[in-house]
């Protein structure tokens, strides 16, 4: 029987009689990957693509009805893996990538063929080829890795999740998709917790994607629906009493210059504190307001952006840029930091009658902080979503960064 992978990953549809064709043509299908011929010389298929059948990358909203149906495609595709025995383990004891000729590419074809990374016309052989290579690198961006083509540990903890805990993973997500697509207005911004990501959604499409830091584990971004109703340029910030007992206080045990090299102010009932007559070996510093005055090392950098909500959190800049590229950016007490936050803000104040870009950059640059009331407020939504598709064939999965889906295996960044 010939394959390609669009027949392979094609939709099952809503007929039974249409899900039992295609229950049947998947088995083929996969039956011919796990048993399919070697292919011994290095790139004599030309032919092998990966698949057309959706896009990784895509500016349609995760909250759309769209979305809901390609998961719900998805989810009839799982099911035939799963029933025709899933996908191989690949060994996760080497660093696999272009050029490597090794047995373990043997599996990894095969477990890229079955999930729709690899086309089956690449065939099987131990070469980790240019066509190994856009596959790897398309399963590592449907799954929020950096999309090298270097097999890591997490590359492998991923792979290596079985069909069954991903079913179950998108069946979970379909759930929380079919509550709120189509019902987040025309304009709005929606965090999605476990992919660090930000959108934000205009006319049914994203127009701007951000990367975002999240909440450590122990101290959670939470789930939350608001209005973004103020942006204020050159905040001070105020340090949660939370932070002033588990951070400052033990960093002014060590440091006693700490609160001065990073201008921060305690302020109690009747004005400044010093921080010299304060005993740092209590928690009595904890009653008292500590608040960072504006400026580039202040905690939140250049701007902040509020909404009314019972848990303090908010959304901001960072003067620690670096983190936005780390692989696991689950790194804050709770509130979002926001990479190029001011594309971001620009956005927002769009329709703020005075307050074009170049206002924007120029009150940055005068270091007065400068509140400023949004004229039409946006809803802001943040959200927990592990598992979505983009595009018929195309799932895209998280780590359950706080164990939210009920399964310990999706909780990759806890265990690595």
């Amino acid at each position: 029987m010939k394959t390609s992978r669009r027949f392979f990953l094609a939709g099952t549809g809503a007929l039974a009689a249409t899900a039992l064709t295609g229950q049947a043509r998947a088995q083929d299908v996969i039956n011919d990957i796990l048993g399919s011929s070697r292919r011994g010389n290095w790139d004599t298929q030309f032919d092998a693509r990966a698949s057309e059948g959706g896009k990784v990358a895509t500016t349609q909203p995760i909250f759309s009805q769209q979305t809901v149906s390609y998961v719900q495609n998805a989810i009839a595709n799982y099911q035939n893996i799963v029933a025709q025995g899933g996908w191989p383990v690949v060994p996760a004891t080497k660093k696999l990538q272009l050029g490597v000729s090794d047995p373990d590419v043997e599996p990894l074809r095969k477990r890229l063929m079955v999930s729709g990374d690899l086309s089956p016309s690449a065939g099987i052989s131990p070469a980790f080829d240019t066509y190994v290579d856009s596959a790897v690198k398309r399963f590592q961006t449907r799954h929020g890795l950096p999309s090298d083509g270097v097999l890591g540990q997490y590359s492998y903890a991923a792979m290596n999740v079985s069909a069954p805990v991903r079913l179950g993973q998108l069946q979970t997500n379909l759930q929380r998709l079919s509550e709120k697509a189509g019902t987040l207005g025309d304009r709005y911004v929606m965090v999605n917790i476990p992919a660090a990501q930000i959108e934000a959604v205009e006319n049914g499409r994203v127009v701007l994607r951000h990367t975002a830091i999240v909440g450590k584990i122990d101290r959670q971004t939470p789930i939350l629906d608001s209005k973004i109703n103020e942006i204020i340029v050159n905040p001070y910030w105020n340090a949660p009493e939370s932070i002033v007992r588990k951070d400052i206080i033990p960093l002014m045990r060590k440091n006693p210059q700490y609160l001065a090299d990073n201008s921060i102010r305690i302020l109690g009932p009747n004005g400044e504190i010093d921080p010299t007559t304060i005993d740092w070996n209590t928690e009595d510093a904890a009653k008292f307001r500590f608040r960072q005055d504006p400026g580039k090392i202040n905690a939140m950098a250049s701007v902040k952006i509020n909404f009314p909500n019972s848990h303090a959190v908010y959304m901001h800049d960072t003067p620690q840029q670096s983190l936005f590229s780390k692989l696991m950016r689950f790194d804050s007490s709770g509130c979002v930091r926001v990479q190029n936050v001011r594309d971001l803000v620009t956005w927002l104040l769009r329709d703020t009658p005075g307050w074009s870009r170049q206002r924007f950059e120029q009150t940055i640059k005068s270091g007065e902080s400068t509140p400023v009331q949004l004229t039409n407020p946006v809803p802001v939504h943040f959200t927990y979503v592990s598992a979505w598709s983009t595009g018929d064939g195309v799932a895209q999965f998280r780590d359950d960064v706080y164990a939210r889906d009920g399964v310990q295996e999706l909780q990759m960044s806890q265990a690595l």
